[in-house]
């Protein structure tokens, strides 16, 4: 059975709707840099997402090809994430969109070396006839956090990000944004597929 990272770490990807603290080891991610609307129609983030899943699944198949990924095992690619910024704010402006500043995000299992992963971008290249040079192989730490399920809408997720500030400043802590300690959303549902009402949400939060 392929190993799913959802389940075997649902302390980081399938977390209770009442907050909870943290620490969040160091990770590796397929990364896509970007500004404005995801929404937007042919925009920077929609492209973005295609170069993430054609080069993780590049990885996932490679067991098929000629490439021998070291250590390789059978896996589930794990969710869509990204986190978000907007200039001059510590919080989002969901009423602004198009003044995100976004890194759209696929964790990559650890047996995946920066060698596999400039393959694998340049395999995905060739075969999606597409430029992938926008993808980079990213090491996160994000260390002490507070995180929530958040089940609804995305513009709905004030409340939730409230509730958890609230939870992590009644147990002594304070929220620590900066330049690499960021708005993250783990993407748990397919908003393609599902009702906003019923879309499924990571919310963490830096904290300190």
């Amino acid at each position: 059975m392929a190993f799913d990272y959802k389940k075997e770490y649902r302390e980081f990807y399938l977390p209770p709707r009442k907050p909870s603290i943290l620490t969040v080891p160091p990770m590796n991610y397929i990364a896509v840099r970007g500004k404005g609307d995801p929404n937007a129609e042919d925009g920077e983030y929609k492209q973005a997402v295609g170069i993430l899943y054609g080069i993780a699944f590049t990885i996932k198949m490679s067991k098929k090809g000629s490439r021998k990924i070291e250590g390789y095992f059978d896996y589930v690619v794990p969710p869509l994430e990204g986190f978000w910024q907007q200039e001059g704010m510590t919080g989002i402006d969901y009423a602004h969109k198009e003044n995100f500043s976004w890194i759209s995000l696929i964790r990559l299992p650890d047996f995946v070396k920066e060698a596999d992963f400039a393959w694998a971008v340049a395999e995905a290249e060739k075969k999606k006839k597409a430029d992938f040079s926008k993808a980079e192989f990213l090491r996160c730490n994000e260390g002490l956090c507070v995180q929530c399920m958040h089940i609804g809408s995305y513009d709905d997720e004030p409340a939730t990000v409230r509730a958890m500030h609230a939870f992590a400043m009644q147990n002594g802590f304070s929220p620590d944004f900066s330049e690499t300690r960021l708005h993250h959303e783990i993407y748990l549902s397919d908003p393609r597929k599902t009702a906003p009402e019923m879309l499924k949400t990571v919310i963490r939060h830096p904290i300190r």
